[in-house]
Formats: structure tokens, sequence, C-alpha cells
């Protein structure tokens, strides 16, 4: 299959280019600069100029390939780039299901994600979202739940009723817990570079909300699974070792030098804004649809103990 990506650079994003290449797919990946495009060469990709703002080089180029990703994420986003990753949202479903058109006609999709008819396999597309939709302290994380109007990240939200309710495709929503390993992901090389600075690694009250991670490998390998074998709907993606912000915290102290030090959440709000509540609280994914639907097993690599003895570094200090 040719996949068309966008995000194909990111720290996800390039670690599903190797693991589509490594599956046999050919793979074609939007670059906003010569740099890019020339790390997409190097992973064995064809680079596709332009960014997310050039809705239609997204939508020839999901029209001409068999299935899209958007892989691209920003959790901090801005009222213009909420604007602009939903209008790249329509112009990637629309292109796909464009291209279904011309060789049969796309169906109505059916209710609770059941896919519609179609004259062809509608082309997958596979939309990258967050456990953060769920908004804070949930009750109900099931992929069937009904999602807060408030939560850390209301475009990827709305974002996936585009997905979900385009006709003429298979609209897939992965809602993935914090994507680790492979040294990367802000979220934990932030707070790595945070304790380097200021000389303590911290964490919010008593650090005892836990959050379910996702191994960045196992993360790629559910995406070439959905790829493979498409079926309609939202699946939650974390691993099964969850982890505590103290525990968290202990591990970057005893990787950067530092002790772990509790800080008031008053005092973290005052540092860096209200969305750091986000910190404070916990999440209860399971994936188990994932597993049941995509043989998706991902492995039971710990984040802990990865900032501990594995892929992060610390940088020098100051």
């Amino acid at each position: 299959m040719q996949i068309f990506v966008i995000g194909g650079t990111g720290y996800f994003g390039s670690v599903l280019v190797e693991h589509l290449r490594s599956a046999g797919h050919s793979v074609t990946a939007l670059a906003r600069s010569e740099q890019s495009a020339a790390r997409l060469r190097a992973a064995g990709a064809v680079p596709v100029a332009g960014s997310i703002t050039d809705t239609e080089v997204l939508r020839t180029a999901a029209a001409a390939a068999d299935a899209v990703v958007y892989a691209a994420s920003d959790y901090a986003p801005t009222a213009q780039s909420t604007e602009d990753e939903l209008a790249a949202v329509r112009a990637v479903t629309a292109g796909a299901a464009e291209a279904a058109g011309t060789n049969g006609t796309p169906g109505t999709p059916g209710t609770n994600g059941t896919p519609g008819t179609t004259g062809t396999s509608p082309k997958p597309v596979v939309y990258t979202s967050t456990g953060l939709v769920y908004g804070f302290d949930p009750t109900d994380v099931t992929e069937y739940a009904v999602l807060p109007e408030v939560s850390a990240q209301p475009v990827k939200a709305q974002a996936e009723r585009i997905v979900l309710g385009a006709p003429g495709i298979t609209g897939i929503a992965v809602r993935a817990g914090l994507v680790f390993g492979r040294g990367g992901t802000g979220l934990v090389t932030g707070l790595i570079d945070a304790a380097v600075a200021n000389g303590a690694a911290t964490y919010i009250g008593d650090g005892a909300n836990a959050w379910y991670p996702v191994h960045v490998d196992d993360l790629a390998d559910l995406y070439v699974r959905a790829i493979e074998h498409p079926v309609v709907g939202v699946v939650n993606a974390v691993g099964s070792v969850p982890f505590t912000f103290r525990e968290l915290a202990e591990a970057i102290g005893d990787l950067t030098g530092t002790p772990s030090v509790s800080v008031p959440l008053e005092v973290a709000e005052a540092q860096m804004g209200p969305a750091v509540r986000t910190l404070t609280t916990s999440t209860h994914l399971l994936a188990t649809k994932a597993r049941a639907t995509y043989g998706w097993d991902p492995s039971e690599r710990s984040l802990v103990e990865d900032v501990r003895n594995g892929s992060y570094t610390a940088p020098p200090r100051p």
C-alpha cells in the first residue's frame, strides 16, 4: 500500500514511517522544508512539499494514497493552529473520499461506528488523538464515552468527529496515552531539562496520580495493524505499565543527579499556567478494544525504567 503521512518527521511520525517501510508499504509524507524532505528520503519515504495549511496539497496527496495517517501533534494549540488542523483534517478526509468515489459510490457511514457501503473499500484515514480528550479525572474512559466540552485538547475531539463522520472513508481515531521511548516526547524531555536547569526534579502535590503510557514502537505497530485491517471507530492506545508522577520525578532525579521535590499546585500554576493541572490528573485508559480488534499486544516496557536505565539522557548542567 501507499501511505500518506502528515507529521512523518516528528517524534512519533518518524518511528511510524520506519514501521510502515519495514512492513513493506511505500510512504509519502508532508515536508515543510528541504531538511525535512532529506530526512524522509533517508528513511525511504517520498516527500510531498507543503505544510498543513496547504489544503489542496493535502487533498491531492490523500487522493493518490491508499491510506492516510494524520500523525502531527500540537499540544499547545492556539486559535490559529486549531483552525489550521481542522482544515487540514477536512482536506485529507475529502481527498480520501474523493478517490473512493472514482471507482465506486461512497456510502453513508452507519451508526455506532459501522462502516457504510461503497463500490470499493473505503480508504483508512487514521487520526492521532489523545486520551486527554476524556477531560479531567473522567469516570468513563471507554471508546464510547460522551466527551466533555472542556478538556486539555478540545481540538482533538473536534478533529475526531470530522474523521469519524466523513462519508466514503474508514475513519479511525487513536486516543494515545503519553508516548515514550527512544529518548523522546516533549513532556518527559521537558521535565528532564527543567530538572537540570532548576536543580530539582519536581512533581505536584503528593504526585500519586498515575498515567498509562505507551511505547512509541508499540504505538507504531498498532497503526500498521489499523491500516492493514481497518475498522471504523475509536481505540485507546496505552501500555499496561503505569507510572505516578512522583515515581517519574524520582527517576528523573536519579538521571540528572538532582533531588525530587514536591511543588504545591498553586505554585506550579503560577509558574506554568493553568494547563499544568493536567499533570495532577490520573488516567485509567485500557486498550481492551485495540487488543480485541487488531490483535495488538503492547510490550510491558516501563517509562520509569526507561528514564533510569534506557533511552533518555540528561543535558549538561549550565
